[in-house]
């Protein structure tokens, strides 16, 4: 019998496997498509506090998120790294929002109608600063955009802007590595395997999957339900339990473009709908643009861009780039479905982002979780644990700050160094090529290269890069099974393959697996 059964592998269900088993706990993680493959690899790719967050006066859930992201930076560096967002400021700006902030400022200065004066603006960037405690990343700094390179791409309008920082993370990749850790600390992560039943019992839960070899019953002492859109399904119709909470689904839309411009900052656009959204410099080539906060009707695998959304970004963005961006500039859209903790908030962008464990005790246990932030995903599986820690007599304390995902035992600052070392080792390996794997493996993407002398000697040339070599590493240890999962979801390959090697990598793919199953 294993100790933890959990439901769903996304950022919350893998950093709980993670945390869960290396404090000595059996677990078992099922998934029912691939790992990541909903709302964790659907997000914005930032690890950041929220700066807009503090309108809403959720201090605690800004706090907990600024101080994770240097936390998060030492154990990830080879899929996370430091990035300066740029939040361009003119006094005619005007924002109609609802927000506890605007509403006090209408009540204090009813004079400024809408408008956000630079003091206050100031006021927020120095709380972010200093809340999370900063000590990697640097502090805010105010631009003349008159002068300054980031303002060259900008309407003339804008003379000034606060330069602040933030970080950029590898989203799916993250899930993919926490549950590859999860599972060498002794956790089973399966994949394509839905979960059809939970029964509860007085002391465990007898759980039915019907995975590649048909249906199996798993036994646990406590069962966590971390299906993310899907959680609230589990509740009623997996383990068929009667509850009253329950999630806001919110539709987040993105648009990838060419690049817009060429420097490697980011752009906090504010638009006077009280929206924010973010133009971010993207795979080296693209630029990304979101996002969206839209109600989402419909199954949350249903979730697409829409028209609307595709062109209310693009109007947004347009009010502060100098060029129109154009349906034509659009190479890319995705959009993924943000299942909020249903706290009755009247709009999707007023729905809080702070995370609920609701434990049920009637029984063997049941963790439901709700909500939550990329950023937060550590500190929820840690409050997950802590709940379930005294149904768990002996279990191990706190142990995942700052310790390595795979592939990231190396310095912050130490990029650069390793690519380096890895083109030294394998010359034949273009810039980008180099980049590209450190970027999604670290110190094993030498492993992924093996022996190789010659990029001949890596087999199957897939195009983009993507190598036979690296496939194999994929489904071996990370757990592809298709096309879609290694070229939107390990990585973003899809941008720079066509149609036709898609296909033709699914083939191959499916012909390996069907000729040994039991490898992968």
């Amino acid at each position: 019998m294993a100790d933890l059964f959990i439901i769903g592998g996304g950022i919350n269900g893998c950093g709980i496997a993670r945390d869960a088993a290396g404090r000595g706990l059996s677990v078992i993680l099922a998934e029912q498509g691939d790992l990541a493959q909903a709302t964790s690899s659907s997000s914005t790719k930032l690890f950041h506090g929220g700066l807009r967050y503090l309108e809403y006066f959720e201090f605690r859930l800004v706090r907990e998120a600024l101080e994770e992201r240097e936390t998060l930076l030492a154990a990830m560096p080879h899929i996370s790294w430091p990035m300066r967002f740029v939040l361009p400021w003119h006094r005619d700006m005007r924002f109609d929002t609802d927000t506890p902030t605007s509403r006090l400022l209408g009540l204090v200065m009813p004079w400024m109608k809408g408008r956000r004066p630079a003091w206050l603006i100031r006021l927020g960037l120095f709380l972010y600063d200093t809340l999370g405690g900063r000590k990697i990343l640097p502090p805010t700094r105010t631009l003349d955009l008159a002068t300054d390179p980031a303002g060259k791409p900008l309407h003339p309008k804008f003379r000034h802007a606060y330069e602040y920082s933030d970080c950029w993370i590898e989203d799916s990749r993250l899930v993919v590595l926490n549950a590859r850790d999860a599972q060498a600390r002794g956790a089973r992560i399966l994949v394509q395997t839905p979960v059809i039943s939970a029964t509860r019992t007085a002391d465990h839960w007898e759980v039915v999957t019907n995975g590649e070899g048909g249906p199996i019953t798993h036994r646990a002492r406590a069962l966590v339900n971390a299906g993310g859109p899907w959680v609230e399904d589990i509740i009623r119709n997996v383990a068929r339990i009667n509850s009253t909470e329950g999630v806001r689904l919110v539709r987040g839309s993105h648009v990838v473009t060419r690049k817009l411009y060429d420097h490697d900052r980011c752009y906090f656009f504010q638009g006077t709908d009280g929206r924010i959204i973010f133009a971010i410099p993207y795979e080296q080539d693209f630029t990304l643009i979101g996002t969206t906060d839209k109600d989402h009707q419909g199954a949350p695998k249903d979730a697409v861009c829409t028209d609307e959304e595709r062109d209310y970004l693009l109007a947004f963005a347009s009010n502060y780039f100098a060029k129109p961006v154009t349906r034509d500039d659009v190479v890319w859209t995705y959009s993924g479905v943000r299942p909020l903790y249903n706290d009755g908030a009247k709009s999707a962008t007023a729905a809080t982002r702070d995370y609920v464990l609701s434990l049920d005790q009637t029984g063997a246990p049941l963790l439901n979780v709700f909500g939550g932030k990329i950023t937060t995903y550590r500190r929820l599986a840690e409050s997950a644990l802590e709940k379930l820690s005294p149904f768990f007599p002996g279990v191990q304390g706190k142990w995942t700050a700052r310790q390595p995902l795979p592939g990231g035992n190396f310095p912050v600052d130490g990029v650069a160094n390793l690519t380096a070392r890895l083109k030294s080792a394998h010359p034949y390996l273009s810039d980008y090529h180099a980049a590209r794997l450190i970027r999604a493996y670290g110190t094993e993407a030498a492993t992924v290269l093996g022996n190789a002398k010659s990029f001949a000697d890596l087999g199957r040339d897939f195009g983009a890069t993507l190598t036979q070599a690296e496939l194999n590493w994929l489904m071996t240890h990370e757990y592809a099974r298709h096309a879609a999962d290694v070229v939107w979801r390990r990585s973003k390959l899809g941008l720079r393959m066509t149609p036709v090697q898609i296909a033709a990598l699914d083939d191959f793919m499916t012909t390996r697996q069907a000729a040994n199953p039991a490898a992968e």
